[in-house]
């Protein structure tokens, strides 16, 4: 008898383990995701060109929520950049780290808080909303050249507030905390998007010590074609994108037109781009084309070919994301072909 005791004691506890342990994993999550995206390009600026494997925003990371019960979830994401044509990280050392993203969160029904490293809410919502981010997810020499990103990503709380309507809101705050070299001031971005069917319209503001941007944005959807259209205002106090330095550069206008065409596994991208002189700076214009096709190969990898051009004035250094950097006045430009594989 005390045999068939204990026989039923351990199957009664093991069944019960069993069951804690589902309900553990029931509430809480955690995956690994990322992205390669690799193109060969042949860059010229200026009177220079050159042909080599380029990496486009490539990064792994982590995202896991846990259920606390009563409507409540805690949740982090961490995600590191790395270079897909070489192996190491994007870091200043070239080492891995969650330099692109560090946050952990609390979520329910009345929004979400946020602490830690992400980016700027009004740059997601603008140039980097549906259409606007083709063709290539707003990444590498093809991406939008003349979106003034104002925002501080470390140091962050921001809250996002559930969907009501169709709208929604995302309030950032930036902690200086006396870091040595950066701005000795708190940022601030706003951002609203309010969706309803096939339409989404949104604005964003940012203020970082002198510079500050407002910007508005409108996408639209109709069967197979997407339009996303942005207008921005920028007031670069500091004078950290022209050549006067210091002095500031002014105020600035830019606007962003993208459309993007699907059919079947194949889509077309056609972009234009505009910025205005800053109001300081003489010679200071910029506009960039953009043509992208990408092939679907499943949702997860496509194949892509893409030309960008800029013209830059004699003020301006725009196209950051060419190897080597774009010099004042120097004009840039990239015809590329590439592959991207999501996991």
């Amino acid at each position: 008898m005390p045999v068939k005791t204990t026989t039923v004691s351990r199957v009664l506890f093991a069944a019960l383990a069993t069951a804690g342990a589902s309900a553990a994993l029931a509430q809480s999550s955690v995956q690994i995701y990322g992205r390669l995206n690799t193109s060969v390009e042949h860059q010229k600026v200026g009177g220079s060109s050159l042909t080599g494997l380029f990496n486009n925003n490539s990064r792994f990371g982590f995202v896991g929520s846990e259920d606390l019960g009563g409507g409540l979830r805690a949740g982090f994401q961490l995600e590191s950049g790395f270079e897909s044509d070489t192996g190491a990280g994007t870091g200043s050392t070239g080492a891995l780290a969650f330099q692109r993203q560090s946050e952990v969160n609390l979520s329910g029904s009345l929004g979400k808080l946020r602490l830690g490293r992400f980016g700027a809410a009004t740059y997601f919502g603008i140039a980097d909303y549906g259409a606007l981010d083709e063709p290539n997810h707003d990444t590498g020499s093809i991406a939008d050249a003349l979106y003034d990103y104002v925002m501080r990503n470390t140091n962050k709380i921001a809250y996002r507030s559930p969907v009501l309507a169709g709208l929604t809101l995302e309030a950032q705050a930036s902690l200086h905390e006396k870091t040595t070299g950066a701005v000795q001031k708190n940022g601030y971005d706003l951002y609203a998007n309010w969706e309803r069917g096939p339409l989404a319209l949104g604005a964003g503001f940012t203020q970082l010590g002198d510079d500050r941007q407002f910007a508005l944005r409108g996408h639209y959807i109709w069967n197979a074609l997407q339009v996303g259209a942005y207008y921005q205002r920028s007031d670069n106090g500091s004078g950290s994108l022209c050549s006067n330095g210091g002095a500031g550069c002014g105020t600035r206008d830019a606007a962003r037109v993208t459309a993007v065409y699907r059919a079947g596994a194949s889509e077309l991208a056609l972009g234009y781009g505009w910025a205005s002189r800053w109001s300081h700076v003489p010679g200071s214009s910029a506009r960039q084309w953009i043509l992208g096709y990408n092939h679907h190969l499943s949702k997860r990898t496509k194949l892509y070919a893409a030309y960008t051009r800029i013209d830059n004035g004699s003020g301006v250094t725009y196209g950051y994301n060419f190897k080597g950097g774009v010099g004042y006045g120097q004009d840039a430009s990239s015809l590329s072909v590439g592959l991207r594989h999501a996991f």
